[in-house]
This record gives structure tokens, C-alpha cells and sequence, in this order.
């Protein structure tokens, strides 16, 4: 490999960081603030589904600020003052609509909330996480609009490329979906980014490599990683206490081999955001990675891919 940097995204670290990407894009640190801003999902109030995915238990993810009680505005500038009493240097922040799916909601409903997220002084632009089944033509057509006038990015929840296992999960689509949601959004020129699950039932390493072709195919720009963490009081915690063996076990340094090879096949111009998730420890069932931190995980698979002499998209 050559190995002379500064690397194809222009920094020294061995794969495109998320950090490195907003840099480039906004001259200087950017954060992201989650908000709650009331939505629910099409996979719980019957459009789809109800009980939701398998997995899912929201509250694991959110800020303890976080509740549609409070405004955009008084989330956010809670998680500002947040974010100020430990970080010096930041050149703004990006608002995050988080919790569930944020376009499951009439046009008129997501204008307000954006737009006040907007107003709020020091947001730069907007994160929307979503389902790629929540992109009518309407929501489509404003998110354009909006994406012509501030930075705005759609974050689309992928979790498996397998129909079997998102049958499985309860996820209420199939994979043919979140392509097309996907290329609509690349159509109309709005950035997107994209979340996985490594570990959902049924599936292993050598399914996930074999299906990163499928992920290197989508016109995305960012991508999360999160390993499965089977959370109290889920579906999936009871279908993990009767059927443990549908299950691949992840130790931690089991997942830092694991993510280090597939980083090496990952498209070298997709940034990604997160190397593994991370909930409060009184949430997983199961023991998990003992308290490791997030940045104890990044430390440990910058050093795996030095080990290798490699770096994000080297193998192809």
C-alpha cells in the first residue's frame, strides 16, 4: 500500500472520520445536539406495525435533556450549555432530530420544527434520522427546498441488507426500499448518511463483508456503525434469554478485528461517524464490552489498522 499522507480525505487518520468531514464542509468543529421533537414511528401507531423493531427501545439513545415536553429552542439551547462547559473550540452546532422517525409527520408539522431549529443562534444546519419507508413526495419536495438553502443531512436506518433479518427484526420494509429511499435522496441532491447493526440474529461476520458490496452501491456520504446491544425489556431480549445460539457473540476485541477488515473494504469517500454504540450501563442485558469507552475503541482500531498498514477502502 502506499502509505504516503496525508490520505484521500486529506487528514492522517486511516479511515474518513465523521470530525474530518465537518471540517472540511464547515471550517471548524461542529456538534451535533439531539433533540426530541415528539414524533412516533410508522412500526408502532399501526401504519406499518406496532411494538416497533425487535431491538428498539428509544430512551436507551437519548439525552436525559431530550423530551418533546420542552421546544426545539429550550433542547436545544440546553444542549448547547451542555456541550459549552466542556468544549472550547467549536464553531457551531448541528441540530439532530433523533428520537424515532422524524418525517412521519404532515410537511406543515416538519416546517415549523425545523425552521425553529434553524432560528436558534449557532445552529448551522440539521441531521434528520428517519425510516427509508417515510419519504413521500411531499416530504421529498421540501427537504430538497430546505437542503437549497442550509446544510442538511438525512440519516436513513439500513440495520441489515437482509430481507430474512429485517423480516425477523420486525423492521416493517425490505432492503429494495432503502435503496430507493436512498437514490431519491441522491436524485435531489440531499446528503445522507446510513446506520448498521452488526450482530442481529441469524447473521455473522462473512454476511456483513459479503453484503458491504451492497453498501458500497448506495450514493450515501456518512455512515454509523453500532454493535447489537440487546436492551432490557425488548423483544429481542426475550428472544435472546430463549434462543442465545441465533446469535453472534462480539467481544470487544472480537469487533475491533471485525470492524478494522470491513473499514478496509469500506468506500474510501463515505465518512464515517461512528465506530460503535454506546447506551447508559443500567440499559444492555447482557454484560457487553464492561464499561469500555468510546474512545477506547477508536484508539483501539486506529492501532489495528497501523498493525495492518492499512486504511479505510485499501482492499477492494
Amino acid at each position: 500500500m502506499d502509505d504516503i499522507l496525508p490520505y484521500p480525505w486529506g487528514d492522517d487518520r486511516r479511515y474518513y472520520s465523521y470530525t474530518h468531514y465537518l471540517r472540511k464542509h464547515f471550517g471548524g468543529r461542529l456538534l451535533k445536539i439531539p433533540v426530541d421533537a415528539g414524533f412516533t414511528c410508522p412500526n408502532r401507531d399501526g401504519t406499518v406495525g406496532t411494538g416497533g423493531c425487535t431491538y428498539c427501545l428509544n430512551e436507551a439513545f437519548n439525552p436525559s435533556y431530550c423530551t418533546p415536553v420542552k421546544s426545539i429552542t429550550e433542547q436545544l439551547e440546553e444542549g448547547k450549555a451542555f456541550y459549552r462547559r466542556r468544549n472550547r473550540k467549536i464553531a457551531g452546532y448541528l441540530a439532530y432530530f433523533q428520537a424515532f422517525s422524524n418525517t412521519h409527520a404532515p410537511v406543515e408539522q416538519l416546517q415549523a420544527l425545523y425552521e425553529e431549529a434553524l432560528r436558534v443562534p449557532d445552529i448551522q444546519g440539521i441531521v434528520v434520522a428517519t425510516r427509508p419507508d417515510c419519504l413521500g413526495e411531499e416530504v421529498l419536495d421540501y427537504l430538497q427546498a430546505l437542503s437549497e438553502r442550509t446544510s442538511l443531512c438525512v440519516e436513513l436506518g439500513i440495520e441489515s441488507c437482509r430481507d430474512e433479518t429485517l423480516r425477523h427484526i420486525h423492521r416493517g420494509h425490505d432492503f429494495q426500499c432503502t435503496q430507493e429511499a436512498f437514490e431519491q435522496l441522491h436524485t435531489r441532491g440531499i446528503e445522507c448518511g446510513g446506520h448498521l447493526i452488526f450482530g442481529l440474529p441469524g447473521e455473522n461476520p462473512d454476511i456483513w463483508l459479503e453484503d458491504i458490496r451492497l453498501i458500497n452501491d448506495l450514493p450515501l456520504q456518512m455512515l454509523k456503525f453500532h454493535q447489537l446491544q440487546i436492551i432490557r425489556g425488548t423483544e429481542m431480549e426475550r428472544e435472546y434469554q430463549a434462543h442465545p445460539d441465533n446469535f453472534y457473540p462480539l467481544p470487544f476485541d472480537t469487533y475491533i478485528d471485525f470492524i478494522t477488515t470491513y473499514i478496509e473494504r469500506l468506500r474510501p469517500d463515505i465518512a464515517i461517524e461512528r465506530l460503535a454504540g454506546a447506551v447508559p450501563t443500567h440499559y444492555p442485558a447482557t454484560e457487553g464490552w464492561h464499561g469500555i469507552r468510546y474512545d477506547a475503541v477508536v484508539n483501539a482500531v486506529g492501532q489495528r489498522l497501523q498493525e495492518r498498514n492499512t486504511r479505510q477502502g485499501n482492499v477492494r
